[in-house]
């Protein structure tokens, strides 16, 4: 959850950086901006600014929300768009400088050095990042649900005192209680495995202690007894 949190503000970050750019970007004068966007067939200036928005709203969820399904939601919509986009450009040979989503005039010089070469790998940082959160978060609800699962079981054992049976929910195990039955002090345990001879055959029989007083037929000779607490 930590590393998720983490990847979740440093996206916001990014992405709020590159909204300013794009507000940048398209408060220029270049008449390149006039022209339509190959994409989205609308006015360069105007792609600029939608693409702006919504990473303005992706970085907001990301750096002030409390929901990491929506965080992560918001992501994984953000960059799976930019994965469209991208193919789409590659498929149909546009460069990304002619585009709203791409650098066009680079306003601050981001393009240029070491950070052009960072630039570089952040969409491949918010794509691989969001998917892999967000399959490890439903990893972490599926773990979470059996583990409730688990501890919403119920579990029944016999009174040690009075052999009576009692039934409690697996959370409890260890809580001391007075026995619904007899009233003496037991404490909820998960019942261990009893051990008792057939008398017969000799034969050897393991049962849970809630099974005491129940008759069965014998697993070695098939007669029928009383399973008894072992004296």
């Amino acid at each position: 959850m930590k590393l998720t949190a983490l990847f979740i503000k440093s996206a916001g970050v990014i992405l709020l950086a590159a909204a300013l750019e794009r507000c940048l970007i398209a408060a220029g004068n270049a008449q390149i901006m006039a022209l339509p966007e190959p994409m989205l067939g609308m006015p360069i200036r105007y792609a600029v600014l939608l693409v702006g928005g919504f990473e303005l709203v992706a970085a907001f969820f990301c750096l002030f929300g409390r929901n990491l399904k929506l965080q992560l939601g918001w992501l994984a919509w953000l960059v799976t768009n930019y994965a469209v986009y991208w193919t789409g450009s590659f498929m149909m040979h546009i460069h990304p400088q002619t585009t709203g989503v791409g650098a066009l005039t680079d306003p601050l010089q981001l393009a240029h050095g070491p950070l052009g070469l960072i630039a570089m790998f952040i969409p491949v940082y918010l794509l691989l990042g969001s998917y892999t959160a967000v399959i490890w978060l439903w990893f972490g609800e599926r773990t979470l649900q059996r583990v409730r699962r688990e501890k919403a079981e119920t579990i029944k054992m016999a009174c040690p005192a009075c052999g009576a049976h009692i039934r409690f929910d697996n959370i409890r195990a260890g809580q001391t209680i007075p026995c619904p039955h007899c009233q003496t002090a037991i404490t909820l345990r998960k019942p261990d495995l009893l051990k008792m001879t057939c008398v017969l055959c000799g034969g050897h029989v393991e049962f849970p202690a809630h099974a005491l007083g129940q008759k069965i037929p014998c697993p070695h000779c098939a007669k029928t007894i009383t399973l008894l607490n072992p004296a």
